[in-house]
């Protein structure tokens, strides 16, 4: 019998994140409690959902707040030995306001804090592919080009 020509397609899971800035255009970063690195607030993407829509829903879920998701960053094929093939999208959240901050209000379950960090310490705050996934997305929030990446590097 025929091997299963869909056996060798790869199939990855999606996810979504948001990249948040304060005024003084530092980034977002939030300590999972299910995670040994500091990561952007965001999850998988769930059946029937869309990657804005996830995007979305992870920050309601995770921070309490719900402000304007704007558009998509970067798009970061990501496969890890341990968890497969990863398509992950990031979007602008742009500046959060005072009020905005004020209002944040964690999930206990999922987060034990936050904090904004300027975007030339990043590598020392996080895990490698996701440090150049950030700084190739705080650069397309300024530069206004969004961004195709492969392990956090800009291809093409």
């Amino acid at each position: 019998m025929p091997e299963d020509p869909a056996a060798s397609f790869a199939h990855a899971r999606a996810a979504a994140g948001v990249l948040f800035f304060d005024n003084q255009d530092r980034i977002m970063l939030v300590e999972p409690t299910y995670k040994n690195y500091l990561d952007v607030p965001g999850g998988y993407v769930e059946r029937g959902e869309t990657p804005h829509q996830a995007a979305t829903r992870e920050v309601a879920e995770e921070l309490g707040i719900q402000p304007e998701i704007g558009r998509l960053l970067v798009t970061d094929w990501a496969p890890d030995e341990s968890e497969g093939d990863k398509i992950l999208f990031l979007f602008d959240g742009g500046t959060l306001t005072t009020d905005q901050l004020k209002a944040i209000r964690l999930d206990p379950t999922e987060l034990r804090g936050y904090d904004f960090h300027d975007v030339t310490e990043i590598h020392a705050h996080t895990i490698p592919r996701l440090a150049r996934r950030l700084t190739q997305a705080h650069a397309a929030h300024h530069d206004g080009m969004s961004r195709y990446l492969e392990h956090g590097n800009p291809i093409g």
